[in-house]
This record gives structure tokens, C-alpha cells and sequence, in this order.
């Protein structure tokens, strides 16, 4: 699999426009031929667009970085929903052990709590992102979140990998590019 293929199909199947995948191959004509790894597959989607990555390593601050996280993945869903007043409801005690606490932020004015487990304040709780995620896809759309799997090495730390499809795009993912989906 390539970069060059993952855009072609992209578009085939309407998940880009021609623009978008001409201009996303002419920035990664370098690489656009190159052979890419199951994952390096997943998180090519993000270079086309239409999904967004939670990063496995440490952040600047989880106080910031959920913010930035569901504004880009609102954008992805184009605008179709409203994401204000992201911050995190520190639960009690330290994150030595993992503190319980409250991804909280407003969708289109009204109030959405995920709960958060923290071990530190520059790391993601990855599921919480994900269902954070989940909640900027618009109520009309047929499209919906949905965390890309693919084949993992023992003791490699992974982005969480979130893309924005339909059943028939997810379908066509699955088959051509050998991805699965939680």
C-alpha cells in the first residue's frame, strides 16, 4: 500500500475531493510511492483529512490538548457541530495511581461528560478521547467516528487513529486497505 493508493481511494470512494488528494500527493511526492506499514496506512488518513490522531506520547498539557483534539475533529466533520468550554474536572487524589476524572465540554450549547482515567497531565486517556471524538459527528450526517485498527507489534505505543466514514466507506477501507474498525 501506498500514499499514492490510500488517496486514490479516498477519492473513489468520496471521501476527498480530487483537489484535496492532488494537493496532498504533490506535498508527499517524496513519499507518495514509498511502501507504507499498516499503521503508517491508518495514520495516512489523517494526512488526507478525514481523520484525526491521538497522540500516544506525552502532550504539552491534557488541560489544552482535548481542546485542540475535538476542534479538529469538528473541523473534519465540517462544522456541522459546535465543541466550547473543553476542560477537565480533576477527580480526587494524585495521578500517581490513576486519578478519575471528567472530560467535560458543551456540544452545540449542551453539556457532554466523558469520564477520564489520568496518570498524567500530559498524557490522553485514549479511550476518552475517542468517545469524546465520537460526539463531534453531526446528528444528520451518515457518517460516524469509528478508531481504525490494524496489526500491532508487542511494546509499540500507537496513536489512536479516529476516521470519519460511512458504512460503505468503512467497507471499502476494510477491503482495500485492510483496516478494521472499533
Amino acid at each position: 500500500m501506498t500514499y499514492r493508493r490510500v488517496g486514490a481511494l479516498l477519492h473513489e470512494t468520496g471521501m476527498v475531493s480530487e483537489e484535496k488528494m492532488r494537493g496532498v500527493l504533490e506535498d508527499a511526492a517524496a513519499y507518495a510511492d514509498d511502501e507504507l506499514t499498516p499503521y503508517a496506512t491508518a495514520a495516512a488518513l489523517e494526512g488526507f483529512g478525514v481523520a484525526v490522531s491521538v497522540h500516544a506520547d506525552d502532550i504539552d498539557s491534557i488541560h489544552e490538548g482535548y481542546a485542540s483534539l475535538l476542534a479538529g475533529a469538528a473541523e473534519i466533520a465540517g462544522g456541522g457541530v459546535t465543541v466550547t468550554g473543553v476542560r477537565i474536572v480533576e477527580g480526587e487524589g494524585g495521578l500517581e495511581g490513576g486519578r478519575s476524572d471528567l472530560l467535560a465540554f458543551e456540544r452545540n450549547g449542551k453539556p457532554v461528560s466523558v469520564p477520564a482515567e489520568h496518570f498524567a497531565e500530559d498524557y490522553y486517556d485514549h479511550e476518552a478521547a475517542c468517545r469524546a471524538i465520537a460526539e463531534t459527528a453531526p446528528d444528520n450526517d451518515p457518517r460516524s467516528w469509528h478508531n481504525v485498527g490494524f496489526p500491532r507489534e508487542p511494546g509499540i505505543g500507537y496513536d489512536s487513529i479516529m476516521v470519519l466514514a460511512t458504512p460503505e466507506q468503512r467497507g471499502a477501507l476494510r477491503r482495500h486497505l485492510g483496516l478494521t474498525f472499533g
